[in-house]
């Protein structure tokens, strides 16, 4: 891809084609160790009304980075391939940086679970990932799935956390006045 690109992708990585899946994939072309920043993605942020499914590249190119706010790429860029995993190997260290949750191995596809930073209805998705812990739909309120919780605790975007925490209080709140 060639022009100017507003995001930064680890030298460890490579945008390639990824026929399975929307066209484009990320690829680790050497080992990365878990914790190392794999991207921070570059844009303009776009309130909920902006987001116009009708973009071109609209999945790639549409973040959800804070309640009613989005990140946009101003042009499609290797950055913009990350594919959804319901077995993630990369998840969200702030709203526009995404880290390896593990080692990944050279020739690895890097994904991220989408129910990370989706917290609205713009981009749901019937999965076919295969991998035991697939959901078999991807939607806006995944997030709010406990089991997810513990299994992607650290890797949420700081907004879908403020919810988790708050519904975590209010269940908490409600175990309390039962047991009163």
């Amino acid at each position: 891809m060639a022009g100017k690109f507003y995001s930064h992708l680890s030298p460890k990585l490579k945008s390639d084609s990824h026929a399975d899946k929307g066209g484009c994939g990320v690829f680790a072309v050497e080992p990365v160790k878990k914790g190392e920043l794999l991207v921070m993605w570059g844009g303009r942020i776009i309130t909920e009304d902006e987001v116009d499914p009708a973009m071109p590249d609209f999945t790639q190119r549409v973040l959800q980075i804070e309640e009613g706010l989005f990140l946009f790429s101003m042009a499609m860029e290797p950055a913009d391939c990350f594919n959804h995993s319901c077995d993630p190997n990369a998840g969200f260290t702030g709203q526009i940086g995404l880290v390896a949750m593990r080692d990944i191995e050279a020739g690895e596809e890097v994904c991220f679970d989408y129910a990370m930073c989706d917290g609205t209805h713009y981009d749901e998705f019937d999965c076919s990932c295969g991998h035991p812990h697939c959901r078999g739909r991807v939607t806006g309120d995944d997030w709010a799935r406990p089991d997810l919780w513990e299994r992607y605790a650290g890797y949420f975007m700081p907004y879908l956390q403020r919810r988790i925490d708050r519904l975590t209080r209010e269940v908490n709140q409600k175990h309390k006045l039962a047991m009163a």
